[in-house]
């Protein structure tokens, strides 16, 4: 690879990607800084001047992750609009797709240790994320009775985990998780009885 050097205008992103790259092949403990540095072409120096430290490096990556997530999330919450359950659907959809589309991201969000609450901008863009599933929640919820109505945090954590779940276990490729249903299959019929349960859905549907 051609070294870039460290006075060119985007350093602190190739070093990002780097990151990312690097997490898909070794995860988020199994480079050094230095390998950063290699891999996006500059000197080890160059890396301290944007990033103090790895944990520093990946923490930018679960942010740039965070940011695309929102905006997948969101998309979908509005593209399933004006139906409430619709909207609500797709949230769960979206998370499958992006731990699909960006692995890198997803491993530096949820699986690197890194802390949301580690800078204010980070905390921001993980709340921002999820709140657009807990808007859904809470918009699907006023279909509920209100003595059956679960809090709408509840709601969508609960199908958080749920999505985060077949991600783990069959999206993302686990030793002896194999399932013979697609990962979405097994996605969209859990929620369906999630819903189903709640009353939000016809029992025959």
């Amino acid at each position: 690879m051609t070294k870039r050097g460290y006075h060119h205008g985007n350093l602190r992103q190739a070093l990002v990607e780097a990151c990312l790259s690097l997490i898909e092949e070794k995860g988020p403990t199994g480079f050094t800084l230095s390998e950063a540095a290699r891999e996006a072409g500059v000197t080890p120096a160059a890396v301290y001047r944007h990033f103090e430290g790895r944990g520093d490096l990946i923490a930018e990556a679960a942010l740039q992750g965070y940011a695309i997530f929102a905006e997948l999330m969101d998309h979908a919450y509005n593209k399933g609009r004006p139906s409430a359950l619709a909207a609500f659907e797709a949230t769960g959809r979206a998370y499958l797709a992006f731990a699909r589309k960006y692995p890198g991201h997803y491993v530096a969000m949820f699986e690197s240790g890194i802390s949301i609450q580690r800078t204010p901008e980070l905390n921001a863009a993980a709340t921002r994320a999820m709140g657009v599933l807990e808007q859904a929640a809470e918009e699907l919820s006023q279909h509920i009775p209100a003595d059956k109505r679960p809090p709408p945090q509840m709601f969508s954590a609960h199908i958080w985990a749920m999505s985060h779940g077949v991600v783990e276990l069959f999206a993302r490729g686990s030793p002896g998780t194999k399932s013979p249903f697609p990962p979405e299959d097994l996605l969209e019929t859990g929620i369906g009885v999630y819903l189903r349960g709640l009353g939000l859905i016809a029992p025959d549907k």
